[in-house]
């Protein structure tokens, strides 16, 4: 059985990892979704929240786990999951060549573990959770966006009354847009 974790913050979610979880899914016959929790990074979002935000937001399947793991090198959980792939995605040439240093790493580490590098389109790559937190919704995904107008954050509350033209990720096509209106 090829199993692979696809391991990141999720804070939150994007449709950039919702693709990489559709592809992951694709390629191999079980894919871990692994939150991975770092003590010395602050998350908007607690690991339960995120789990929520991702299990509302991917397909039910047998074959698909979300996860978290905490103070562990990635490497050292896929071992302890059994998996023989890492699956990550790369959207510019800084997350390549750090991504190319952390897979001769993990190599090293365990050389039965091989990892997989996927592209997202281009219309979802320029995201991270960091723009999407700044963007606040417009491209957020559905279950995504609620969670963040439930959310405060600082000096301010998300308004609302707004209603947003969402993309929303599609398991069985590509992306469409829809409108949705806050819960």
């Amino acid at each position: 059985m090829r199993t692979a974790v696809y391991a990141g913050s999720f804070d939150p979610p994007t449709n950039g990892h919702l693709w990489m979880i559709q592809r992951g899914l694709e390629l191999f016959d079980r894919l871990i979704v692994a939150i991975g929790n770092n003590p010395q990074k602050t998350y908007s979002f607690s690991v339960e929240r995120r789990m929520e935000m991702l299990e509302a937001s991917t397909p039910s399947s047998e074959r698909l786990t979300i996860a978290h793991f905490d103070n562990r090198y990635l490497v050292d959980y896929a071992k302890r999951m059994n998996a023989t792939y890492i699956l990550r995605g790369i959207r510019s040439p800084n997350d390549y060549e750090y991504e190319r240093v952390m897979r001769h790493i993990n190599s090293d580490m365990a050389p039965e573990i091989d990892t997989v590098f996927l592209m997202p389109p281009r219309d979802i790559a320029e995201l991270s959770s960091s723009m999407i937190k700044g963007l606040i919704g417009p491209l957020a995904q559905s279950p995504v966006l609620r969670t963040l107008m439930k959310a405060s954050w600082g000096i301010f509350t998300l308004p609302m009354a707004f209603i947003f033209f969402l993309p929303s990720f599609c398991f069985s096509s590509n992306l469409r847009l829809r409108v949705m209106s806050p819960p």
